[in-house]
């Protein structure tokens, strides 16, 4: 696996994420070569300027946000873009969702997916999809 995308809502921030803890991975991934991105059904406009803000090596090389871009998970749309703007095939990425629906969209096109259910288990089965070493 060769990218790295990501929910927001639910696996970095809000109820049942460990924002450190999934941090310190895409670290890691980053620095191993892997490129990362956050794809959100976020509304975008002015007030997600702070989700854009994490792009661009912050936290993640890109950030895709439903609203800037006119397309919503779970369509493979969304997921297409996201992958095409990491440099990759859909195929080489890995897509992490707390929303099962969301992750079947990304299956459909050929990402693995992840279904985010608690902050260990998703790191654990991340760091082993992509070749990293464990936490702990």
């Amino acid at each position: 696996m060769r990218g790295l995308l990501l929910d927001v809502g639910g696996v970095l921030f809000g109820p049942g994420s460990d924002l450190d803890g999934l941090s310190a991975l895409v670290r890691r991934a980053r620095s191993a070569g892997i490129a990362t991105g956050i794809v959100s059904n976020d509304p975008g406009g002015s007030s997600a300027a702070w989700l854009r803000d994490l792009g661009d090596g912050v936290l993640v090389d890109d950030v895709v946000l439903s609203g800037d871009v006119e397309m919503a998970k779970p369509d493979a749309a969304i997921y297409h873009l996201a992958a095409r703007r990491l440099g990759l095939p859909p195929e080489l990425c890995v897509f992490v969702d707390d929303l099962a629906v969301n992750v079947r969209g990304a299956v459909a096109v050929g990402m693995v997916g992840v279904h985010h259910v608690d902050p260990e288990t998703t790191i654990e089965e991340l760091s082993i999809l992509l070749g990293l070493d464990q936490p702990w």
